[in-house]
């Protein structure tokens, strides 16, 4: 436990638990955080490093969102009808997961010509990548569509696309791990910390969060009082 997301944080589990695991370590899946990747590569140069699948569609999704609001102002500033309006998780959300209502307001969305659907669009036909199975043509089409991405004019796509070409081994590292690794057991590991976060409130300090963060999630025993509190 660490905290801040620092080198010092992942650093020092390597040099509590580095003897016995490093051996051990085969995949490390994390997203692009930079001193995160310093670390890895320095603590555990064996292992293959896999970009997450997760945090990639996490950033294009926040990529759509910032096109999206950018917009709906440009829109309400020239006085045009807001279609935007209420649209945020018509285009967050997956196709597959969408309400009735929210399926007519998607197909109603990509009859105009606007910067979000495009933005949109791009971001549904990264969702191919993952069906390849051989790293080649994975990266064959990483390289394709970051092209058609520089070319859209759209900055916050534009800026993911050059983060994909930065993390290109990484993002190919998942094809040779053939997709079967992934943060999704910690993800949901996360909640029960943030859970036992908001039960302790009134304790702010470092400290006492530490404490109940390792009494919780760790199931550390409790001394035995003659009174208890429910």
């Amino acid at each position: 436990m660490g905290r801040d997301r620092t080198e010092e944080t992942l650093r020092a589990f390597f040099d509590t638990y580095g003897e016995h695991i490093r051996p051990t370590l085969k995949y490390i899946c994390s997203d692009l955080w930079k001193p995160y990747l310093k670390v890895l590569r320095e603590c555990a140069g064996e292992a293959v490093k896999v970009l997450d699948r997760y945090h990639i569609m996490a950033r294009l999704n926040k990529a759509i969102d910032k096109v999206r609001a950018e917009e709906a102002r440009r829109l309400q500033h020239d006085g045009y009808e807001p279609i935007l309006k209420h649209s945020r998780w018509d285009l967050l959300n997956r196709v597959g997961n969408l309400t009735g209502k929210q399926v007519i307001k998607l197909k109603e969305l990509l009859k105009y010509y606007l910067r979000t659907m495009r933005a949109w669009l791009l971001c549904e036909d990264f969702q191919r990548s993952w069906v390849y199975r051989s790293p080649y043509w994975a990266s064959r089409f990483l390289h394709q569509w970051c092209n058609r991405t520089m070319r859209s004019k759209l900055e916050p796509m534009k800026k993911e696309a050059r983060s994909l070409r930065a993390g290109e081994d990484l993002l190919v590292n998942w094809f040779h791990a053939k997709g079967e690794i992934s943060p999704g057991i910690v993800e949901g590991f996360n909640n029960k910390p943030k859970l036992t976060m908001r039960k302790a409130y009134g304790f702010r300090t470092y400290e006492a969060i530490k404490t109940a963060l390792y009494h919780q999630p760790g199931s550390l025993p409790e001394k035995e009082f003659t009174h208890r509190f429910w």
